[in-house]
């Protein structure tokens, strides 16, 4: 298949030493879109392998296409999985113009790791794991950021370590007729309130309705452990959601 003309300007990784055409082809018609390109080194375990299915319109045989340099193919995995990965990722980080950006990153990291994907592994899987980890690093950032900026304002009256400092909401009550949305916004001002041990897999879980097996595989944990950090993280929104109940 004939590889499309696109041009972009390329990065030190981006193929110029590379010893496969193939690789060489795609980094030079990566699209414009996905400019910022950056480098990937995930791993998977034995665990996410599963029996592929031969179909040409399946995950694996788009993935294996577009690394032949099939841009159509791309476009298809990126039209599939691009509004529930912004979704997940906004779930996450409560910043959509953020969950955008590191949307368009997840893809930018499956398209530059694609002659490194096994069929054999769940690419549903493979792309949430991915962007569970942008999500969790981006989360992991503000909170330094923020201990950071509140170091000279918030010090422990016992000279230890300065405390995350949460002001309360002080918001006047909504109007009857906003209540609902209000009640929505309150869920899930309280799921970015979790530890994300706890807000990974209660959102995996009740808004993109995984399976517990599946969210085992994509957060790399027992299914034992994901229950129960599902049930805590749920006791946790019963006690922050009392007032909406």
């Amino acid at each position: 298949m004939t590889v499309p003309n696109w041009r972009i300007d390329k990065s030190p990784n981006c193929g110029v030493n590379s010893q496969k055409q193939g690789t060489r082809q795609r980094c030079e018609s990566l699209p414009a879109l996905m400019d910022t390109l950056t480098t990937i080194d995930v791993n998977f375990s034995a665990a996410l392998r599963h029996e592929v299915v031969a179909d040409p319109t399946s995950d694996h045989a788009l993935l294996e296409a577009t690394r032949t340099g099939d841009e159509d193919a791309f476009a298809e995995l990126v039209g599939r999985y691009r509004n529930p990965i912004t979704n997940y990722i906004y779930r996450m980080t409560s910043d959509y113009d953020g969950a955008v950006d590191l949307a368009q990153e997840t893809f930018v990291r499956v398209y530059r790791a694609a002659d490194r994907y096994q069929t054999t592994y769940a690419f549903s899987t493979y792309i949430y794991r991915i962007a569970t980890n942008l999500a969790i690093s981006e989360l992991r950032k503000r909170k330094r950021r923020k201990l950071v900026s509140l170091t000279g304002f918030f010090q422990a009256r016992d000279g230890g370590e300065p405390q995350e400092f949460n002001p309360p909401d002080l918001k006047p009550l909504p109007d009857t007729e906003l209540v609902d949305a209000e009640r929505r916004n309150a869920v899930q001002r309280a799921i970015c309130t979790l530890p994300e041990k706890y807000r990974a897999p209660l959102i995996l879980r009740d808004v993109e309705g995984k399976s517990y097996e599946d969210i085992s595989r994509i957060l790399g944990t027992s299914e034992g452990t994901i229950k129960s950090r599902i049930s805590r993280a749920r006791g946790f929104l019963r006690e922050k959601m009392t007032a909406y109940l």
